[in-house]
Parts: C-alpha cells; sequence; structure tokens
C-alpha cells in the first residue's frame, strides 16, 4: 500500500478522504477533517506544526510513509483523539503532554486568562492565592500562575492518575514551587486558606447528553465528563463552599460548556454575570464573593 504515497500532499488527501468518510468527530483541537490530517502528519514527521506547504511535494521514505499510515489509521478506526496519539495538546500558545489519564485540555477559560479576567480582575499583581478545581492535566493551573506572576496556584483533582499527567507538565514550566497540586474531591483536602479567584471546568456533562458523547469522548475519563441528571452535580457543590474559601473581594469563575440553561435553573437567582468566549456568552458564568454570601 504504501508504493502509491510519496509525497505528505498524498497523505493529506488520503488522510482526510479517510477521516471524512468516517465521519470523525472532532471535538478536541481540530475543527475538521483536514486540519487534524495536517497536524497529524505533521507531528509524526516531526516537521514545523505552522508550515505545511513548503514540505507538501518533498519525498518521503518508505518508513516516513508508513508512520502516517499507521498514525491515520488508528485515528480512523479507533477514533482515538489525536492529542492521545500526539501526547501533546495545545491552548493558545500553550504547549501541554496529555495521556488518556486525563481529559483532553479544552476550555474557553483558557480564552480569559490572558486579560486577566478584564474587567474583574484590576490589579493582577494584587492576586496573591489562586485555586483551580479539576485540574485535569493542570493546563488553566500552569496559565494562571504565568498569568499572575505573584500568585499560588492550589491545583486539584480527585484522579490521582491525573495529577500525575500535571506533575509533568508543571515540572516541563518550571512552576512547582508556585503551582501546588492537591489530591481531593473538591474542597475536602484543601488548605483553609481565602483565594482570590477560585476557577473550575468542572464535568457538567448532563446525563442525556452523555448518552450522545461521540466515541471519541468514550476514550477519556468519563469521570472528567460526567456532571449527573442535569449536568450541576459538581458544579452545586463547588458554589455551596465557595463563600467560605473566598476574601471578601474575591471571584468564582465557572465553566458550563453547553448547560446554560441547566446552570440558570440552578443558579439564576443568584445573578450570574456570563462572560464573553469565542463561543458566545453562554459558556463560562462568574460570581463575587458577596454574591455567594447572599
Amino acid at each position: 500500500m504504501t508504493t502509491i504515497f510519496a509525497t505528505p500532499r498524498d497523505l493529506l488527501r488520503y488522510a482526510t478522504t479517510r477521516f471524512n468518510t468516517e465521519k470523525l468527530f472532532f471535538g478536541h483541537g481540530s475543527a475538521e477533517a483536514f486540519d487534524e490530517a495536517a497536524y497529524l502528519l505533521l507531528h509524526t514527521l516531526k516537521l514545523p506544526l505552522d508550515k505545511l506547504d513548503p514540505f507538501l511535494d518533498a519525498r518521503l521514505l518508505p518508513e516516513e510513509i508508513q508512520r502516517v499510515l499507521d498514525v491515520i489509521e488508528r485515528r480512523a478506526t479507533e477514533r482515538v483523539p489525536a492529542a492521545y496519539i500526539t501526547n501533546e495538546a495545545w491552548l493558545g500558545t500553550y504547549q501541554f503532554y496529555v495521556d488518556e489519564r486525563t481529559i483532553v485540555p479544552r476550555s474557553y477559560i483558557a480564552e480569559l486568562i490572558p486579560d486577566y479576567f478584564a474587567p474583574w480582575v484590576n490589579n493582577p499583581e494584587g492576586v496573591a492565592n489562586v485555586l483551580e478545581l479539576c485540574t485535569g492535566s493542570g493546563c488553566l493551573a500552569i496559565m494562571m500562575a504565568d498569568a499572575f506572576p505573584d500568585a499560588q496556584v492550589d491545583a486539584v483533582d480527585i484522579s490521582p492518575d491525573a495529577l500525575e499527567v500535571a506533575r509533568r507538565n508543571v515540572e516541563t514550566y518550571q512552576l512547582a514551587d508556585r503551582v501546588n497540586l492537591i489530591q481531593s474531591d473538591l474542597y475536602a483536602s484543601v488548605p483553609l486558606k481565602k483565594y482570590d479567584l477560585i476557577v473550575t471546568n468542572p464535568p457538567y456533562v448532563n446525563s442525556g447528553s452523555m448518552a450522545r458523547l461521540p466515541q471519541e469522548y468514550r476514550h477519556e475519563p468519563q469521570i472528567a465528563l460526567d456532571g449527573g441528571v442535569d449536568g450541576m452535580d459538581l458544579v452545586r457543590r463547588i458554589v455551596a463552599g465557595a463563600a467560605e474559601r473566598l476574601t471578601d473581594d474575591g471571584l468564582l469563575i465557572v465553566e458550563i460548556g453547553n448547560e446554560k440553561a441547566f446552570a440558570e435553573a440552578a443558579f439564576g437567582d443568584m445573578g450570574l454575570t456570563w462572560l464573553t468566549t469565542s463561543q458566545g456568552d453562554d459558556m463560562v458564568f462568574l460570581l463575587t464573593a458577596d454574591q455567594l454570601k447572599l
């Protein structure tokens, strides 16, 4: 089979057709079959991820062709997310190690961190303590430690496996002195101190949506997705425990994906503020310490 392929262009065309034929789902970084095919091709050939055109007509060695075909076949037949094949995921300009022990990093909160959750955080240098619940691979904790240079970040997850992945990423970014990884069921084992920010991208998929998840999502730890009947099981506990953990002017920031209706039903009387992301104003909500005390 490898003899009918000679160049990256040949393989890119084949992979795009293969992915479209198999009706793969793209929800872990790429938007469509072509983008995913290009990413997997460049990564497998160890080429720069932002430079496809110069290499499209390069002649490939037979073993290089076979490596790419093996990756294409795994993605197409096993429907494994690309991030698990390459062991990397990107949020903006940040690269993270990832494997099946943790959910593939993706978060609209990541879009808000470079602007310090503006206009809600007026003085980034004044942020001293941040708590991230359900940290997974540690990606948001690392980004917040980078954005808030004087902050200590406590990053919490119930899964020891996920925390091993997070530890690898924290060490890669040389932030072990500022990002403290804690195995805990939400607040249970978190230090008794006040936080300027509590940030979380928790499991929030409702049971109806869980039953209809594409196969790609079945490769992820289901505990990181399943939010109960209305998706708000953990969110309720997070909101209920936030007031006693926040400073007087502290903020709780929660990502709930497509579950705005359920979030409004559960917490709407608290006066949720919906933050603007690339997907609109219904993915991430904010509550102040004052609102949480009411």
